[in-house]
């Protein structure tokens, strides 16, 4: 039997059929669902739900077909966005991604941001939070008149997999959106009230991380776990002592340890299934940076071609010749940082001799991991954990060897990509195998990752 993992991305969809017993991929598939659109609102970054539902729909109609029904099916996604529901459990929004910013801008008369009236409360929060947005919704009459229950895109989807009119978060999911006591595992209710927020709105928490419901046809499907933690959990084979860095649209440096702790530094602290939490860095613009480098290089040689090759080829080329330290250094911080949304990126050491796109490319690889670097300096000194073990996942680490090299030289450990591609979609379905009972823990299910 094979078990379903879906990843519903910022720009793609993926599901992968996992094998039970050898945790062999029976099949992979990964589709761009285009799903952004605009709603008028400059700070912005909605996408359609709706749209994102019938590819998936479709999708998984065609691998059910090629390969019968799964023996369960996993969710993850992206975090911290979110979307409203109406009583029978239909998207009536756009889904607010975790790029929008609206809650960011200060108020109509000149007020504190939604995010910083959070902040205010006692709650945790940042721009593209769950909580945070609707709070700035509410603050401009944007909520749907008819909305019952709100819900992230991972979510939704299970609830239109299953027939579910109320959403239940886990508590990682739910930790995303701001608003959430880590320790208790349960929202801030007299906090949002406090701040005009309906409690009677937020999802149930499931955390146990189980079963939501099932398909019209039988299969069990799981409570969505965020992608953070879905790739965690598909990647990493021994969390005792293995960092985790992971470079996509985003990027992110991650740590699991055991036991819940107040932490700073700009580092976040999320729950993990089963009991456990990690410690999260975040680069907003992680490997964005890459390709808008990439779109900077065709606009200067007027051309629609891509030059992600002649990137790779000049980078590696120039740090062959002078070593990693005579590349510019770059600070990848282009979308600014959880802790401060207004930051900038920057550029420096930059001399005759170095002069080149080799250059700029090979800074521009290391500035995103040196972000990260950083923050795992941060994670060293707060927990004493001294990794043993370099897991990469993500696109930008399995196309990019210049960057995996970088890594390598950064971290000061060898780095190992798990063999299966999806990590996050792997993870989910290695989930929903624990929490359907189809093996006697999620420690049994991770031994089933192998690395290239």
């Amino acid at each position: 039997m094979a078990a379903m993992g879906i990843d519903i991305g910022t720009t793609t969809l993926s599901l992968v059929l996992v094998d039970e017993g050898s945790g062999a991929l029976v099949a992979s598939r990964t589709l761009a669902h285009d799903a952004f659109i605009d709603d008028g609102c400059p700070a912005g970054k909605v996408q359609d739900p709706v749209r994102i539902w019938l590819q998936l729909q479709d999708c998984v109609s065609d691998l059910i077909a090629e390969h019968g029904q799964p023996s369960c099916i996993g969710l993850t996604g992206q975090m911290h966005g979110m979307l409203y529901v109406d009583r029978r459990g239909r998207a009536i929004s756009p889904l607010y991604t975790w790029q929008d910013a609206r809650s960011a801008e200060p108020g109509g008369d000149g007020g504190p941001s939604a995010v910083q009236l959070l902040r205010d409360a006692g709650c945790a929060a940042a721009p593209g939070y769950g909580l945070a947005t609707h709070c700035a919704l509410i603050r401009s009459g944007s909520v749907p008149r008819l909305a019952e229950g709100m819900a992230t895109i991972a979510d939704f989807i299970g609830m239109r997999l299953t027939g579910a009119s109320r959403p239940a978060l886990t508590p990682d999911m739910a930790a995303s959106w701001g608003g959430f006591d880590l320790k208790k595992r349960a929202f801030q209710t007299d906090a949002l009230e406090s701040l005009g927020l309906r409690p009677e709105l937020l999802p149930r928490v499931d955390a146990a991380y189980g079963i939501l419901g099932e398909t019209p046809a039988g299969v069990p499907v799981a409570c969505a776990l965020g992608d953070n933690q879905a790739s965690v959990i598909g990647s990493v084979a021994s969390p005792e002592d293995t960092v985790l860095i992971n470079i996509g649209t985003g990027s992110q440096v991650t740590v699991p340890i055991r036991e819940w702790a107040e932490c700073g530094d700009g580092l976040e602290l999320r729950p993990c299934p089963p009991d456990g939490y990690l410690l999260v860095g975040c680069g907003l613009c992680g490997g964005r940076a890459y390709a808008m480098l990439e779109q900077f290089y065709r606009q200067a040689a007027g051309t629609d071609e891509p030059r992600y090759d002649r990137m790779l080829a000049q980078a590696t080329e120039f740090v062959d010749r002078f070593g990693a330290d005579a590349a510019w250094r770059v600070r990848t911080t282009f979308s600014g940082t959880r802790a401060d949304p207004d930051a900038l990126g920057g550029i420096s050491g930059i001399g005759i001799h170095n002069f080149t796109p080799g250059a700029l490319t090979a800074g521009v690889v290391r500035g995103i991991l040196e972000e990260l670097k950083e923050q795992y300096d941060a994670m060293r000194a707060f927990s004493g954990m001294n990794a043993a073990h370099l897991v990469g996942s993500g696109n930008g680490l399995r196309k990019n060897p210049l960057m995996r090299r970088f890594a390598e030289a950064l971290f000061g450990l060898p780095l190992s990509i798990p063999a299966h591609k999806e990590e996050a979609a792997f993870g989910a379905a290695l989930h929903a195998m624990a929490a359907a009972g189809r093996v006697a823990s999620l420690d049994e299910a991770r031994s089933l990752i192998r690395y290239e």
